[in-house]
């Protein structure tokens, strides 16, 4: 059955790989899934064709030439911030998983691997990022954090006339924090609900939403997002500093 969104058009796929036999094999493979896809041998062809075509989704190797998958995916960021992102790589190194999070990737794969898996991977990607797209996602309701405005629907924070917008993820973060704002949301909650999964990964890039939510409340005094050590997170809202 063909692969479908909910425009119904068939998924389109960037995948740039300079493994010219691994770059065919994913290209057929997903083709055969029902899915469109366009090979890219470097980062700079991948990023001149991503600029001409809409694409769903990006699957991206790290060690490239012209442009390493990581330069790509911040350049693709500022065309496009809501486009999924999982990267391919050899490399497994706690550090370059981390920096593959911080620039706001999807899921992340480690060479060698099951087409199968890669498939599965990019279903489950699709489907958070269909559900993230739709009217409501986190519903239309705008609440109040401290002094600080957090418009579900816009996926939007704002204080002082300031305005942040906020990728799904780390507006689903928000919306889980402020639902037991005070109290503790275990670790173990946040990524089973957010990531689907609990494990080292998902954590550590948890830590990385985390931080990034701190740096946007930050100006507001009123709101702070607080590690309780080994257990998980805290919003804390002073009501005293509304």
């Amino acid at each position: 059955m063909t692969n479908q969104i909910t425009n119904l058009l068939p998924v389109s796929i960037l995948i740039a790989e300079d493994d010219l036999n691994l770059g065919i094999l994913l290209s057929d493979y997903l083709t055969m899934q029902g899915y469109q896809s366009k090979l890219c041998r470097d980062g700079k062809e991948a990023l001149e064709i991503f600029g001409k075509t809409n694409f769903n989704l990006c699957v991206l190797d790290v060690m490239m030439p012209k442009m390493d998958g990581f330069t790509l995916a911040k350049e693709i960021r500022e065309i496009r911030q809501d486009i999924p992102i999982i990267f391919l790589t050899a490399k497994s190194l706690q550090e370059d998983v981390m920096k593959g999070f911080k620039l706001g990737c999807d899921d992340y794969i480690t060479k060698p691997f099951n087409t199968e898996e890669l498939n599965l991977r990019i279903k489950a990607v699709l489907k958070r990022c269909s559900n993230a797209g739709a009217p409501g996602f986190l519903g239309s309701q705008t609440v109040i954090l401290g002094n600080t405005t957090f418009d579900m629907g816009n996926l939007m924070i704002s204080y002082n006339d300031k305005k942040t917008y906020l990728t799904r993820k780390e507006a689903e973060l928000l919306k889980l924090l402020w639902e037991n704002k005070n109290n503790l949301v275990e670790r173990e909650k946040a990524t089973g609900k957010i990531w689907k999964q609990s494990t080292y990964f998902s954590g550590r890039s948890m830590d990385v939403f985390v931080a990034r939510l701190r740096k946007y409340l930050s100006p507001d005094p009123s709101v702070s997002i607080v590690n309780v050590h080994g257990t998980g997170f805290k919003l804390i809202i002073d009501e005293g500093q509304e």
